[in-house]
């Protein structure tokens, strides 16, 4: 018997399949789709099984060992990752890579991440049997409880238990042990608003397949969820639930784990590596039957699956920008639906301009929530000038903000304030010379972090202490400007007497910090939440009753053109995050553009009028939903190389291309990261089948090329 096998190296030249003979000892587990160990050149490397066949003309090299028991990829993951290839130009491996855990992965031994608990049982009858007072102990423990557990056994004496071993008066029984548990206890739920029954009687009762549910913040979306998927539950089916955020998965696990009881999985970047690898298996076993997760829980190993939703459709950490395959979640749940016949449904209250047009359009079925479940208006929302402002208040908050946050407090409410920096300002510079302190791998302004006392590069991760000195005029002039979480913070406190908690990537990267910072909070240990876009979306808060944005133009400076888009999402999420229970909510922003559409249609809570204002912007200069875009980026070490190279690739587009626009070649937003300089192209297009036939011929003649590297990125959710 002959494999065919995909050997684990992400690379162009062998990007193909790698014929094998079968050992006579291994034929009868070989399967298509398990992990194999192949000689390789000079090397030993892993690979999956593909194909299997008779014969070959070849003279083969043998596999040298069976690495599963269990297929790791199915038929319908193994042409997912095909598919995924060709819609990516990526390599076939990095793209079943991409849909396993840790432990599955090729190169790796994922049985030394299994967790076994050792039982221990009476082999016989030992009544007679001479026993020490310790080895009589653990006898008598065993016949009253009926086994022991030797994670449990903390009070026996070890040396008696391996001794009775020995002796055979115990056997040993291991079983596998889960990381994660869940509760099987459920609650009963909650009786849904008629507008959640006409939107789940309208996804029953349809014929379409892809669905856009655009609903207020508040109005409920997760319940018509829950819903829908006890529906599919009832005919025997499986579901997907999407969520954007980690710090969102907390809590929408545990409201799903109160309707549903252990039928849920988790599968997020926040679990270990041992905990995604148990999820991952009893999705596989089919012992849960929902999996709850972020973008890459998309490619779970569920089997019928009978409904796929993704909430919050709109963020951009649906698409993986920075490694190949560069997929988008929303592409790959469409196909999985094709394979399954099933629906998908997408949720938000500030949809993807994207969506929303192929829902006017009726490519996709629009439903909406356009109230709150209790019936109470979306809050308030004041708009503060700080050019004006600023004029008679010191510091970053103005004298309405201050004023509002102290009275919530005496009222014994809570507060979230939305920055959208983390670190304690944005750079430190000369107060003599204007000499900001620059990363000395990446062309970037470093980030001042005041309770380490560090300049921080936030793209290689460079740090270094704050110079007393200034290193060009050598004055001891150097001083932070802008701000961040941790500047805020500390005015806040200043300020007034009040609890804060600070929310952002420096205060979450810990184990388990999300959840104890959610349920603290919940538990009103805070006055204050304080944090980054993490506060923004899906948290649930009865007692918050007023949010305030410190500068709402951040997001509005950015060089894309989803800037405006970004920012009057974040707004409207971070706004619904007050007032969601019987409290009348408030929301105060901050801002030195109150005229910008994005923040001026906040304040009415105008998705519909942002849409039409950007969709003219959009239709002006060609971006989408009217144009597709591919983003074309070629790097190096040598700046010089990068620029001849990338001039090539332009005009071999130019040549071979028609009916699209090319911008650049120009210098990436951030030209140079950990010392490779970086140059991009953009083509917009409508339709154009010769495009990825054109950008393989690309690739293929680059493939051997060491000193540059080339990234496709189709519609990429940001050009960087």
């Amino acid at each position: 018997m002959v494999a065919g096998v995909l050997v684990e190296l992400s690379n162009k030249n062998i990007d193909k399949i790698f014929d094998y003979n079968v050992p006579e000892d291994l034929v009868s587990n070989i399967k298509v789709g398990i992990r194999v160990e192949v000689p390789f050149g000079r090397q030993t490397l892993d690979g999956f099984v593909l194909e299997l066949k008779n014969s070959s003309t070849m003279d083969l090299k043998d596999i040298i060992r069976i690495k599963d028991t269990d297929i790791v990829l199915d038929k319908e993951l193994l042409e997912l990752g095909k598919w995924l290839k060709n819609e990516t130009l990526s390599t076939l491996i990095s793209c079943y890579q991409v849909m396993l855990p840790k432990a599955l992965k090729a190169n790796i031994d994922g049985k030394s991440s299994i967790k076994m608990d050792s039982f221990y049982y009476i082999n016989g009858n030992v009544d007679g049997v001479k026993l020490t007072p310790k080895q009589q102990e653990i006898i008598d423990i065993i016949k009253r409880d009926g086994k022991i557990i030797r994670k449990d056994a903390t009070d026996i004496s070890l040396s008696s238990l391996n001794t009775l071993l020995k002796k055979d008066i115990l056997v040993e029984e291991k079983t596998e042990h889960y990381r994660l548990s869940y509760s099987n206890k459920v609650v009963p739920k909650k009786e849904l608003t008629d507008d959640q029954k006409r939107v789940v009687n309208e996804v029953e009762n349809s014929n379409d397949f892809t669905y856009l549910l655009y609903g207020v913040t508040g109005s409920g979306k997760t319940e018509v969820y829950m819903e829908l998927i006890e529906h599919q539950l009832d005919l025997g089916k499986t579901c997907i639930v999407l969520v954007p955020e980690i710090s969102l998965t907390p809590q929408m696990v545990s409201r799903f784990q109160q309707r549903f009881g252990d039928k849920i999985a988790a599968l997020h970047s926040a679990l270990s590596d041992g905990e995604k690898y148990d999820e991952w298996r009893r999705i596989a076993r089919g012992e849960a039957n929902i999996v709850i997760g972020a973008r890459s829980a998309i490619f779970a190993p569920l089997k019928n699956i009978g409904l796929i939703i993704i909430d919050e459709e709109h963020s951009e950490s649906y698409k993986q920008a920075d490694s190949n395959p560069r997929y988008h979640a929303i592409d790959v749940a469409k196909e999985r639906c094709k394979y399954h016949n099933c629906k998908l449904v997408m949720g938000s209250a500030t949809p993807s301009l994207e969506s929303f047009a192929r829902a006017k359009k009726g490519v996709y079925h629009l439903l909406e929530l356009p109230n709150r479940v209790n019936g109470h208006s979306l809050p308030k929302v004041t708009i503060i000038d700080l050019g004006e402002e600023m004029k008679k208040s010191t510091g970053h908050f103005s004298e309405p903000l201050i004023n509002a946050i102290k009275e919530r407090i005496e009222r014994g409410e809570q507060i979230i304030l939305l920055l959208n920096r983390r670190g304690y300002s944005s750079f430190v510079t000369c107060k003599n010379c204007g000499t900001s302190i620059k990363c000395p791998n990446c062309d970037i302004t470093l980030t001042y972090h005041k309770s380490s006392n560090t300049l921080r590069c936030h793209y290689c991760g460079y740090g270094d202490k704050v110079p007393n000195t200034c290193p060009k005029c050598g004055e001891k002039s150097m001083n932070d400007l802008g701000c961040g979480t941790e500047k805020i913070e500390e005015e806040l406190h200043s300020l007034m007497d009040c609890r804060i908690l600070r929310m952002d990537y420096d205060t979450t990267s810990r184990k388990g910090s999300h959840e104890a910072m959610i349920e603290s909070f919940k538990n009103h240990e805070y006055d204050i939440l304080l944090g980054t876009q993490i506060v923004a979306k899906g948290l649930d808060f009865s007692n918050v009753t007023l949010v305030g944005v410190i500068n709402a133009d951040t997001g509005l400076n950015i060089p894309d053109f989803r800037s405006s888009e970004n920012t009057y999402s974040l707004l409207s999420q971070v706004a619904g995050r007050s007032g969601r229970s019987e409290k009348t909510g408030e929301v105060i922003i901050q801002t030195f553009n109150p005229d910008h559409y994005a923040i001026s249609l906040t304040k009415k809570h105008d998705y519909v009028g942002f849409y039409n204002k950007e969709m003219e912007v959009r239709r002006e200069n060609q971006y989408p939903p009217y144009y597709y875009l591919c983003y074309i980026r070629v790097s190096g070490k040598d700046a010089e190389n990068v620029f001849t190279e990338i001039h090539k690739i332009k005009r071999s587009l130019e040549r071979n291309l028609s009916g699209v626009l090319l911008l650049g070649p120009t210098t990436c937003t951030i030209f140079k990261v950990n010392n490779i300089f970086r140059y991009g192209i953009i083509i917009k297009y409508k339709k154009c089948d010769e495009l990825k036939p054109l950008l393989e011929k690309v690739l293929d003649h680059y493939k051997t090329n060491q000193t540059i590297k080339i990234d496709i990125d189709f519609n990429p959710s940001q050009i960087f």
